[in-house]
């Protein structure tokens, strides 16, 4: 008999009335909620404009899910294009089924686009959110758990995790995958927060050493899982993927910061150019302010009426020399 173990959700979703709210989406959500608002404080920190991380993740979250979806539907398309299969369970996003490779990619693409049109760099946006999103990774693993999938091989650990039977798996123990990849995660996030401070990462680099350190534990919570998957090279193929992504960042790594060593030191152009600006005028009608006024216009200055005293008038010398800039100015 076991005596210890991780009970699984007798259901991943509940009913409020007609509303249905699914511990799936609900864990993307927050996961997301969660990311935007650390990115926001690491944006503010560098120097940005507050809102600025919120606006560009409207353009990158949808595009991010989209790809997601995308790579999970193309490389597991056995489930839902194979006969006695519902092609349209493709689109049934809140049962489960987002590639974080996918993810990325096209989210970046997204954030591409947000970061244009507000004449941001994106690697500076790119280091900005990268602990937030391994902290929402963490956060969305649990969705797997409330969907009870993407589990490991049998185990009969303390920390085994209790799977029911139903479509497409057995009953039993197995390893917590979920639970590992979510503590890794919680791990990188703290990692590239703590590599940011101590090297002041730039032009990409903390986002990369995100991918690179993430990478690293996908090979092996990967090697863990026994869903259906394709094999290449007697390897899964998300491993290969894994470990292909993992030497690209090392080496952006290694070649940033040799040709791009530093920190950008301006994250948000336009907002510094308006300060700028504003600076100049606020410098320029300081000036105007302090210029003395126009000769014709002081009441006090009126050589240009009182005839200039010859040399031999006799009167006193700080008269004549009072007399003398006034009609100077009018010559």
């Amino acid at each position: 008999m076991d005596l210890a173990y991780i009970p699984s959700p007798s259901t991943g979703v509940i009913h409020l009335g007609p509303i249905p709210l699914r511990g799936y989406a609900f864990c993307i959500i927050i996961g997301v909620f969660v990311a935007v608002w650390l990115g926001n404080k690491r944006w503010i920190a560098r120097g940005g404009t507050a809102g600025t991380v919120a606006d560009i993740a409207v353009w990158a979250v949808p595009f991010g899910l989209v790809g997601g979806r995308l790579y999970h539907v193309i490389t597991d398309y056995q489930l839902y294009f194979s006969e006695g299969e519902n092609w349209v369970d493709a689109f049934k996003i809140w049962e489960g089924g987002l590639g974080i490779w996918g993810a990325i990619a096209l989210g970046a693409v997204g954030a591409w686009i947000g970061c244009r049109r507000r004449g941001i760099p994106l690697p500076a946006y790119a280091d900005t959110i990268a602990p937030g999103i391994a902290f929402a990774q963490a956060i969305g693993r649990w969705g797997n758990w409330f969907n009870q999938e993407l589990y490991g091989k049998p185990t009969d650990l303390p920390w085994a995790l209790k799977i029911s039977a139903g479509a497409n798996r057995e009953a039993g123990l197995y390893h917590p995958t979920f639970l590992y990849e979510s503590l890794w995660c919680v791990g990188v996030g703290f990692l590239v927060i703590w590599a940011d401070r101590r090297f002041k990462l730039g032009h990409g680099r903390a986002f990369a050493l995100y991918v690179a350190a993430y990478c690293a534990g996908r090979v092996w919570t990967e090697y863990l899982r026994v869903d259906e998957a394709h094999h290449v090279l007697g390897l899964r193929l998300n491993v290969w993927t894994a470990i292909i992504v993992l030497l690209l960042a090392v080496v952006y790594l290694v070649l940033s910061a040799r040709l791009r060593p530093g920190r950008e030191e301006i994250v948000e152009p336009k907002r510094d150019e308006a300060d700028g600006k504003n600076a100049k005028s606020g410098k320029a009608v300081g000036a105007e302010d302090a210029e003395p006024k126009d000769a014709a216009e002081d009441p006090d200055t009126d050589g240009a009426t009182d005839p200039e005293p010859s040399a031999d008038s006799g009167e006193p010398e700080t008269e004549k020399s009072g007399n003398g800039a006034g009609s100077a100015a009018t010559s």
